[in-house]
C-alpha cells in the first residue's frame, strides 16, 4: 500500500477524500517532526516509532578488505506493538470490520 491508496482507503472509511489527505498528511508530518526533535512516537496497539544514535565504527570495504571508519548517524526504528504483531503472525484474527488495533473496553472495576 502506497499513500494514495491509504488515503482512498481512510476516504472509504470517513467518507471525503480531501478530509483524509488532510488527516494522513498531518498525523505522517506530526510523526516525522516528533522523530526528528529527538522524541519517540508510540500508538498504543500499532507500535512506536524512535530515533536511535549509531555510533562511529571500524567497517571492511567488501571489495578491497580495506577498513572503512564510518560517522556516527542517526536512524529511525519501528517496533511493531503486541497487537500488530499478533495479527500479522496469524494468532490473532483479524477482524471483519471495525479497527484492527482498537482497545479492548475497559471493564468496571468491582
Amino acid at each position: 500500500m502506497n499513500k494514495k491508496l491509504l488515503i482512498e482507503d481512510v476516504a472509504a472509511k470517513i467518507g471525503s477524500r480531501t478530509v483524509a489527505a488532510e488527516a494522513v498528511e498531518a498525523v505522517f508530518d506530526s510523526i516525522v517532526r516528533a522523530v526528528a526533535e529527538g522524541k519517540r512516537v508510540s500508538v498504543t496497539g500499532f507500535g512506536s516509532i524512535e530515533p536511535v544514535e549509531r555510533p562511529a565504527r571500524l567497517a571492511h570495504n567488501p571489495q578491497t578488505g580495506e577498513r572503512v571508519k564510518v560517522e556516527a548517524t542517526r536512524a529511525v526504528r519501528f517496533r511493531p506493538g503486541a497487537s500488530f504483531k499478533a495479527l500479522v503472525d496469524g494468532t490473532k484474527p483479524l477482524p471483519e470490520e471495525g479497527s484492527a488495533i482498537k482497545k479492548a473496553p475497559k471493564t468496571p472495576r468491582t
